[in-house]
C-alpha cells in the first residue's frame, strides 16, 4: 500500500485524487470483510506527508461571470450551431449547471412560463436516487438565456428526446446527445473567441459563474442554493467570500 501511494505521488497525481483512491480500497475491504490497510499507520503517516507536500485545495478555473458570458455569446454565429451554442451558454450559466445536468435535459424538461422558464432536472451528483429537482430560469434583458432556448428549439426542430445535440459540417441536427466533455471544450473555445485564457476555463465556469455574479450582486445564499440545489452552505461561503472580500474591509483608508 506504501509503495502504491509513492508511486502516485511521484506520477504528480493529486493529493485529493490519492485521497479518493484511497477511500476506494478502504471501502472495497470493508465490503469483503477484510482489515482496511489504510487503517494502518504506515499508510496515515506517508498519506499525511502527501497532503502537507502536494496540499490538498482543489485547483479552480476561472468562473464564466455575467460579464463574461455577455461577451462569450457574442462571438457565436447566427447558424444553427452558433444559435445552439449561444441557447447552451446562457442556460447553463443561468441555471448554475453542472455540464452532465445539462446535456441529460430533454425537451420535455422544459416548460416555458410567464417570468421565465421551468427547468425540471431529473437526476444530478447530489441526486443519485433521481428524486428530481426544478428550477426557475428568468429572462434577461441583455442576453436572454429564455429566447435563446427557444429560438435554438424552433431552429433545430426538435419536439422531443435530449435538447442539446452535436450540430455537423453541413447543419445537420444530430439524433445523439451532446456529451459531457463537449461541453467543456465549447466553453474553452469561446471563451477563447472572448480574448481570455482558454486554459482556465472549463464547463464548471458557468456553474461558478452564475453563483460568482450572484453574490458579487448581493444575492441571498438561499436564494443561490435554489438555483444551485447545493446541499450546504459551506461551499457557496467561498463564493459570497470572494464576492465581499474588499467590500467593508478592515484595512480600509489604513495607508
Amino acid at each position: 500500500m506504501t509503495a502504491f501511494l509513492a508511486a502516485e505521488a511521484n506520477h504528480g497525481v493529486r493529493a485529493s485524487t490519492i485521497a479518493r483512491r484511497v477511500a476506494a480500497i478502504r471501502y472495497a475491504h470493508r465490503l469483503a470483510g477484510h482489515e482496511p490497510p489504510t487503517n494502518s499507520e504506515a499508510v496515515k503517516s506517508p498519506l499525511r506527508d502527501i497532503r502537507r507536500t502536494a496540499g490538498v485545495a482543489p485547483a479552480r478555473k476561472a468562473p464564466a461571470t455575467a460579464d463574461r458570458i455577455v461577451k462569450m455569446v457574442t462571438k457565436a454565429g447566427n447558424d444553427l450551431k452558433g444559435t445552439r451554442d449561444r441557447a447552451l451558454l446562457l442556460l447553463g450559466f443561468a441555471g448554475a449547471f453542472r455540464r452532465s445536468e445539462l446535456v441529460a435535459l430533454n425537451v420535455d424538461d422544459l416548460q416555458f412560463c410567464e417570468g421565465g422558464l421551468r427547468v425540471t432536472i431529473r437526476k444530478s451528483k447530489t441526486d443519485q436516487e433521481g428524486m428530481g429537482a426544478t428550477i426557475g430560469i428568468v429572462s434577461g434583458s441583455i442576453a436572454c438565456p429564455v429566447d435563446a432556448v427557444r429560438t435554438w428549439i424552433t431552429a433545430a426542430r426538435i419536439t422531443e428526446g435530449s435538447l442539446f445535440r452535436p450540430v455537423t459540417k453541413t447543419g445537420k441536427v444530430s439524433m445523439h446527445r451532446l456529451s459531457a466533455r463537449a461541453v467543456a471544450e465549447l466553453v474553452k473555445t469561446y471563451a477563447r473567441r472572448a480574448g481570455l485564457n482558454a486554459a482556465k476555463f472549463s464547463g464548471h465556469s458557468l456553474r461558478a459563474g452564475f453563483l460568482t455574479s450572484a453574490a458579487a450582486r448581493g444575492a441571498s445564499i438561499f436564494k443561490m442554493m435554489d438555483v444551485s440545489r447545493h446541499k450546504s452552505v459551506d461551499t457557496l461561503r467561498a463564493y459570497v467570500r470572494d464576492a465581499e472580500m474588499f467590500r467593508n474591509h478592515a484595512g480600509d483608508g489604513l495607508l
